[in-house]
């Protein structure tokens, strides 16, 4: 499925008839400055699949922050002005989609910056397409050869923590909160982010002197039961759902549930609590869930707010991860004057201290575990669920 975005209709007569105006000899020195070209900001993002919420949250908070920039009057670069156009291809949660779309994003429709996609597979599909092509791209995906690989990343940035990032702090509140807790159960996806993700977090259990025990399913699959029956029979006090996308995630926890787990249940991994709880109704309840957003800061009530005037459905934790790295990448345009995308790149790397507008100060961070500082850094928390809500229980850890 392609799906393309633009912003015409009123704003772009508004702007015609202000030429117009301005040819007739009217002075408009207030009016926002009439966009002269067109840039297309790319996106590959899991519209379909088990990813979708995770798509859905970077399409809109990119989109939400391109608008920003189109009502300020467009991207001003090299004393032209320009209207920017989100373009965005499903990658369906594939690595070897996301490789096409990839493709069709840079030699077609000529992208330079690329968000997405979320997730390893799609991340580590589409590099071998961006990098060698220079191209920027912004993702999400918790393996490490996303940062650490053959080009360097020298054009990849991950823009919000890995579980390298946070899963030891993770697992150290688990210990000081959860002294009774002795053996860990984990179900995981048989895919490119169960395969590089999860053995990070055994790792970071067994440190700390836990058993665990995995098991892993088919991506796409809807009926956990047998997997489930199958870990009640190892005796396991904790169930980490670790990096599942929303929807599996919020059917292992209800079928968890169902087949009589009582246990606590702790997801570190993946950011937005609301498409679990919508998935796993009543029996969410107690839920536990590494979280990167905390919805009372007026920073996300803004953005909440805007979302909402757009968009219906649940406001996704993707969108504010994908809304701030929209506003980083913009600040490096503006500070280059330039889209040549090594410029570009280059003051992305100088950007620490930059108040981006939902994790504030841009920190980067990775030379020592990826041989270079494309990792960002910031603050996050741990969210019960409590009558139906995800509720901020402990901050675990902040730049």
């Amino acid at each position: 499925m392609d799906l393309r975005f633009g912003n015409f209709g009123f704003r772009a007569m508004r702007s015609l008839l202000a030429v117009s105006l301005t040819g007739a000899g009217l002075a408009l020195a207030t009016a926002p400055a009439v966009a002269q070209e067109e840039l297309k900001i790319g996106a590959i993002a899991a519209l379909s699949g088990g990813g979708t919420a995770w798509g859905l949250g970077l399409q809109r908070g990119v989109q939400l922050a391109l608008d920003e920039a189109n009502e300020a009057g467009g991207l001003k670069i090299g004393g032209k002005t320009y209207k920017l156009k989100l373009v965005v291809f499903d990658d369906q949660y594939n690595a070897a989609q996301a490789k096409v779309v990839a493709d069709r994003l840079v030699t077609q429709e000529k992208a330079g910056f690329i968000f997405g996609p979320v997730g390893s597979p799609g991340a580590l599909g589409s590099l071998p397409v961006t990098q060698p092509a220079k191209v920027l791209q912004f993702v999400e995906g918790y393996a490490p050869a996303i940062l650490k690989n053959e080009w360097n990343a020298a054009y990849v940035f991950r823009i919000s923590n890995s579980n390298r990032e946070f899963a030891e702090p993770i697992v150290k509140w688990v210990k000081a909160k959860m002294p009774t807790v002795k053996k860990i159960g984990m179900i995981a996806p048989n895919d490119a982010t169960g395969q590089a993700a999860v053995p990070i977090l055994v790792e970071a259990y067994k440190k700390q002197g836990y058993e665990v025990w995995v098991d892993y399913y088919e991506r796409g699959s809807k009926e956990f039961t047998p997997l489930l029956v199958r870990m009640l029979a190892q005796n396991v006090d904790l169930f980490e759902l670790n990096s599942n996308a929303p929807g599996e995630a919020g059917l292992l926890l209800k079928q968890a549930r169902q087949v009589g787990f009582k246990g606590p249940i702790l997801q570190s991994g993946g950011s937005g609590v609301d498409e679990i709880i919508e998935v796993a109704g009543p029996l969410a309840e107690g839920f536990l869930k590494y979280d990167v957003i905390d919805n009372s800061l007026p920073a996300v009530s803004t953005l909440l707010k805007a979302y909402n005037k757009k968009y219906s459905g649940v406001f996704n934790g993707t969108s504010p991860i994908y809304y701030n790295a929209a506003h980083i990448l913009l600040e490096a345009i503006r500070r280059a004057d330039s889209l040549d995308t090594t410029k570009v790149r280059d003051e992305l790397e100088k950007l620490g201290g930059y108040n981006a507008p939902i994790f504030g100060r841009v920190i980067w961070t990775g030379k020592q575990e990826y041989g270079n500082d494309h990792q960002l850094f910031h603050a996050f928390i741990i969210k019960e669920v409590k009558q139906g809500k995800g509720v901020v229980r402990d901050v675990v850890s902040s730049p």
